[in-house]
This record gives C-alpha cells, sequence and structure tokens, in this order.
C-alpha cells in the first residue's frame, strides 16, 4: 500500500498548518523549513506555484499519492457536477476518511492502517481497502475481534468532532455514511478551485 512516510512537521510547516493533526513544532516554528527559516526572503509565488502547493496540501491531507489522487481527479471531472467539490466529496467518501471522522481514529494515518489489518468492515463485510468508496447507506463498523483494542477505545473515547453526514454510535463501534457532504460541511482549509485550474491546463 504506497503512502507517504516522510517527515510530518516540515510538510505541516511548509503549508503553515497542522494537516497531519496536531504538531507542537508547527507552534514552535510557525515559519517554512530550511536552513534560512525566517531570514529567507521568498519571491512572489508564480500562478502556477499556488496552484500545485495548493494540490500538494489536499494530497498530503487525505493521504493519496499522485496517482491515485490523478485518478480520483479525472473520475470528478467526469462526474456531474462542480469538478472542484465532487473531488472534495470523492476523497471524504474514502473508507480510511470515515474511520477517520467517525473518531475510530486517531488521524487519517491511523485509520488507514486500522483498514489495512482488517479491523473494519462495510455492510458486515470485511474490507481492506482504505481508498474503498463508500456509498449514501453504508455501514461502518469495528470487527467484533477488534473492539478491545485500546488504540480504538482510546481514540473512540477522545472523539469530540461530530458532522452531519455521518451517524456514529459509540457503544456499538457502527455508523453510517449518510450521504455526500456539501463542500461547506468540509472543515479542511483547500481551495480546490485551484486544484482544477492546474489540472486545466
Amino acid at each position: 500500500m504506497a503512502r507517504y512516510t516522510g517527515p510530518k512537521s516540515k510538510i505541516a510547516r511548509k503549508f503553515k498548518e497542522p494537516i497531519f493533526g496536531p504538531d507542537k513544532a508547527l507552534e514552535k516554528k510557525n515559519y517554512p523549513p530550511g536552513q534560512h527559516g525566517l531570514a529567507k526572503k521568498r519571491a512572489k509565488q508564480s500562478e502556477y506555484a499556488v496552484q500545485l502547493q495548493e494540490k500538494q496540501k489536499a494530497k498530503y491531507t487525505y493521504g493519496v499519492l499522485e496517482k491515485q489522487f490523478a485518478n480520483t481527479f479525472t473520475k470528478a471531472a467526469r462526474s456531474h457536477g462542480i469538478t472542484g467539490e465532487v473531488l472534495l466529496q470523492l476523497m471524504e467518501s474514502r473508507l480510511d476518511n470515515v474511520v477517520y471522522r467517525m473518531g475510530i481514529a486517531p488521524s487519517r494515518r491511523a485509520a488507514r492502517q486500522l483498514v489495512g489489518h482488517k479491523h473494519i468492515n462495510v455492510n458486515g463485510e470485511l474490507v481492506n481497502i482504505a481508498s474503498f468508496t463508500l456509498k449514501a447507506g453504508d455501514v461502518v463498523s469495528v470487527r467484533e475481534k477488534s473492539k478491545s483494542l485500546e488504540a480504538i477505545v482510546n481514540s473512540i473515547a477522545g472523539a469530540s468532532s461530530k458532522y452531519s453526514w455521518i451517524e456514529f454510535d459509540p457503544k456499538d463501534m457502527k455508523g453510517t455514511y449518510m450521504q455526500r457532504p456539501e463542500r461547506q460541511q468540509i472543515p479542511e482549509n483547500i481551495k480546490e478551485q485551484l486544484i482544477v485550474e492546474l489540472y486545466s491546463k
């Protein structure tokens, strides 16, 4: 399973956002990484550079690599609706993302690991593909054998975020993906129109 395994704090500092979750390094060093740090005077970014940076931010946020992201964009472009919004909706529909949104895992990376290690069921069937796309009405649950895992129990106990397009019962460790979220419901700070412009060149 291909995934980004490099340094997370440097990436978060690059985008000046905690895209991998809370990060103390970002709080202490709220400037871009590199040898010159704050002293480095950056030239004004080109339009292409701004668009590319937004695409990179979206890729790192959802934990996908270039080919997978490009394939998702192609799928979004062929769908009905606004391409940028559909792109984010498809990303939100990924199994690893929904497991994270439900609070079963504290991060998307941890959610991907739970899915890959066969701890998650979809509609009662085991699914170990993180990129599996959920449809409205699909039921996501923790496997019976995995319900006592400390990592899952702690994550659910500490989860506080609730999303209107997801229903989750922490006692049963089971939830329903109700529908694709509207753009205004997705909390990620991503300017999807810049990504559309980049791929349209």
